[in-house]
């Protein structure tokens, strides 16, 4: 993940880096799961997808056998499950008492396709990898659930940025799998306007660098993936909280100089390529009435990935039958799109939902 160390977040679309949460929950437990033969929506099949996920507390079963804790949390662009884990997100949400106390629910945080431990281009296929979308890493991660984990109903599905737009999916596709949907820093509509022109701008920076040689690289195309930084800090930064950490010239570029040597060391051109361009055809709005399951989106007022003054949200929401939204305020404490990141804001929200659902069971 591209992440900006002075201000939480640069790259916003996925967990910021933070301390590993205090053990406070139970152990987190990582595993595999290898699905043969799998095929995308391109047409396009893989023999052997790799999914690696990671999962906290134990599941819990009803006198017939279903598992009735299960919580997925899904991750943002250039993340992975085990960014979750953090003092930041898991300190605030899987200790005892907590919204999703551990000892309580069975936490499931997959690393999506093109993503952390799961199979992505950088295993080796590069440029040959499957093109694969959100809609590919949805049906992976129900075959993981109901396959491996022998989940057949989740009580939870929620994610942040496009851990968000998967859980949307998650809802039209598989309406009565869930209790309820949680989905964080998103929009139900197609990637479209300023959205798609930096995703597009931050790919093609990549594929204009000589260097990237197209996706035989030896060494990472660093003048390629600068530039698609900069056209991200723009998109997923809060310039409130750039300014309050960063308010000279001098800490200003020494926080650029952290970001980009982070980047460097952690990021591959090919996967982020992949990364950015599965969004292409992502489009709940045309499915929204088919989502059963009580829904509470939640967005931050200074979210320049989601600005509210596009007034999607406020119109789309209304398409969901049971469905809620819920528009941060700006804080000193909220930080644009990565404010997805932090249940210290939102987390008493997720209480309510919970609540609300547990009648309804």
């Amino acid at each position: 993940m591209i992440v900006f160390r002075l201000a939480l977040l640069v790259g916003g679309l996925a967990l910021p880096l933070a301390s590993p949460a205090q053990a406070s929950y139970p152990t987190p437990v990582a595993g595999d799961y290898v699905l043969p033969n799998f095929r995308f929506g391109s047409g396009e099949a893989l023999p052997q997808l790799n999914l690696h996920y990671t999962t906290v507390g134990q599941p819990r079963t009803d006198k017939d056998g279903r598992v009735t804790n299960a919580v997925l949390i899904m991750h943002g662009t250039t993340g992975a499950g085990t960014s979750f884990l953090s003092e930041l997100f898991a300190g605030h949400l899987f200790g005892p008492g907590q919204p999703l106390d551990a000892a309580k629910y069975y936490i499931i945080l997959p690393d999506a396709i093109g993503h952390g431990k799961s199979s992505k281009p950088s295993n080796g296929l590069r440029m040959k990898f499957p093109k694969y979308t959100y809609d590919d890493m949805v049906a992976a991660d129900y075959r993981l659930l109901t396959e491996k984990l022998h989940v057949a109903h989740a009580r939870l599905i929620m994610g942040t940025s496009m851990g968000g737009m998967e859980t949307w999916v998650w809802g039209y596709k598989y309406p009565d799998y869930m209790d309820a949907l949680l989905p964080l820093a998103s929009l139900p509509v197609e990637i479209a306007g300023r959205n798609r022109m930096l995703r597009k701008m931050a790919i093609d920076m990549i594929e204009m660098d000589p260097a990237w040689q197209g996706g035989n690289y030896t060494t990472e195309p660093k003048v390629g993936l600068a530039g698609a930084a900069s056209s991200l800090i723009f998109m997923t930064s809060s310039p409130k909280q750039m300014q309050r950490l960063a308010p000279t010239r001098e800490l200003a570029e020494a926080a650029l100089a952290k970001t980009e040597a982070n980047m460097y060391s952690t990021l591959d051109a090919n996967d982020f390529i992949y990364q950015f361009d599965a969004s292409r055809d992502y489009n709940p709005a045309p499915h929204l009435a088919a989502i059963r399951a009580p829904l509470l989106a939640i967005n931050s007022a200074d979210d320049q990935v989601n600005p509210p003054e596009l007034g999607i949200m406020d119109t789309e929401i209304k398409r969901v039958a049971k469905g809620r939204y819920v528009l941060l305020p700006i804080t000193d404490l909220t930080t644009g799109h990565g404010t997805h990141s932090n249940p210290a804001i939102w987390g008493s929200y997720l209480q309510e939902l919970l609540a609300q659902t547990e009648k309804t069971r």
